[in-house]
């Protein structure tokens, strides 16, 4: 393994990078995988390194052999390593292991254990996880935005003085999915802290591109929560990450009992396991800890700093090209990770993500992404009277954008494919409209000649 960063490296490491896939007029062509805010590829290396773990996987905590008794070891060493990657304060702070962020921020809600008067705040750029599991269990005020899409610091800080003493909990986004627009987390969390707040990040999109420090306790920068999932890491198998104080997970019941969490029961009486056991229900994720902690491990040898850098000069790059095609509407400014969302004016957004699939074998994100009052604000849209009123909306009339999102073995190159086949289709808006129109069988739009009989048959084999 390297001890820096090269993205032509890098890039032969990454599973599927260079794999073919099947376009109209039935071609092949390499395919780009510009989705990676949604999952990032897995690494090879560390496949390797799973299937040599594999013939060693056991049960952990419980069995006696050796097989067990090293599984044990190695899953709870994965917590430290975890921990480490962002720099928590560990002797203060507990790793718990979970699925993905939905779940670390819907298990972190069941626990604060809030009261009648509560408040979290959070920001109208969030993605939905760190929304919605908020109002089940608290009263929940948003932090604007301003017609950029950038976050009101002046409001946030208005709104921790409205609600003081009873804001529990800020909790925002470290980069949006939708924009990549990066937040000021240290003039956040000193500005919760000051209100006698604490203060949560959502780090799924922040952790693959960017070193975190969550800082020591007593600094006023201290990030309380963070949580983040390993498949936007390039650690796929459905690890996630929720890190904080374990006073938090010391106190009540967790939201998840059963198997593994307990030490001792009766027919009158419950002891609760010791943190993380307690909050780690079940037969844990022992590969996925393994892959995820294997994963971070490499990364640190990269230097995360080397990838941030690479990545800034793609992100700038692919703005600058994509500034050039007429019609384009590009949205955000300000700092980003390389989350770039856009309209075509003569293409509705899920067509055009299609076009890019047939025409190109480009792989993009459409729609809001899971953050769909962001994505009104910037595009100033209504809320349409049909949702409010419950009423049915045509899923292909929503609006929303295409979103293309850029990691570390992505090139040059294939910025310049996207850009060529947007000036085609952005030059032919009739010619393509007609060649892709809506299915409401298939509920997407599709090619009129799609030539499906002439793709390769693993494809068909995997549909």
């Amino acid at each position: 393994m390297s001890a820096g960063f090269s993205y032509k490296t890098f890039r032969r490491e990454v599973l599927g990078a260079d794999l073919l896939v099947p376009i109209t007029r039935g071609k092949q062509v390499p395919y780009i995988h510009f989705d990676n805010a949604a999952s990032t590829p897995a690494l090879k290396p560390i496949m390797e390194q799973m299937m040599e773990f594999l013939a060693w996987y056991s049960g952990v905590h419980r069995g006696t052999g050796h097989k067990s008794i090293l599984c044990s070891q190695v899953y709870e060493k994965c917590h430290t390593q975890i921990g480490q990657f962002v720099q928590a304060d560990l002797e203060h702070d507990t790793v718990i292991l979970v699925k993905n962020t939905t779940e670390a921020i819907n298990k972190l809600a069941c626990r604060l254990n809030f009261s009648a008067d509560d408040v979290v705040i959070t920001s109208e750029m969030e993605h939905h996880s760190n929304d919605l599991p908020w109002r089940r269990h608290a009263r929940v005020v948003y932090t604007r935005v301003d017609e950029k899409g950038l976050l009101d610091y002046k409001h946030l800080e208005k709104l921790l003085q409205q609600y003081y003493p009873h804001v529990k909990l800020v909790t925002i986004t470290g980069a949006s999915n939708v924009t990549g627009h990066l937040n000021d987390l240290d003039f956040i969390a000193r500005l919760a802290h000051e209100y006698n707040a604490e203060f949560m990040v959502d780090a799924a999109q922040l952790a693959p591109h960017h070193a975190i420090n969550m800082h020591l306790h007593h600094d006023p920068r201290h990030i309380d929560y963070l949580a983040f999932s390993g498949h936007k890491i390039y650690a796929p198998f459905g690890t996630g990450v929720l890190i904080g104080p374990k006073n938090t997970f010391l106190h009540g019941e967790p939201d998840i009992i059963g198997g593994g969490t307990v030490n001792l029961v009766t027919p009158n009486l419950i002891t609760w396991a010791e943190l993380p056991d307690r909050e780690e229900a079940g037969s844990p994720n022992v590969m996925g800890a393994f892959i995820l902690a294997k994963t971070l491990e490499y990364l640190q040898a990269l230097n995360l700093q080397n990838i941030t850098a690479y990545e800034k000069i793609l992100t700038d790059y692919a703005l600058q090209r994509l500034q050039t095609i007429p019609g384009i509407i590009i949205y955000g400014v300000g700092p980003r990770l390389g989350v770039i969302s856009f309209n075509l004016e003569s293409i509705i957004h899920n067509q055009l993500g299609t076009m890019l699939s047939f025409e190109a074998g480009i792989g993009v994100r459409t729609g809001c992404f899971c953050a769909q009052h962001y994505v009104r604000k910037l595009l100033d849209e209504k809320t349409p009277s049909s949702l409010s009123n419950n009423n049915t909306y045509p899923m292909e009339n929503l609006p929303g954008m295409v979103r293309i999102s850029l990691a570390a073995y992505n090139t040059h190159d294939e910025i310049d494919r996207l850009i060529d086949i947007l000036k085609q289709i952005a030059d032919h808006p009739h010619y393509y409209r007609r060649k892709y129109p809506y299915s409401h069988i298939r509920g997407t739009y599709y090619p009129r000649d799609d030539n499906l009989q002439n793709w390769p048959a693993h494809y068909n084999l995997i549909i």
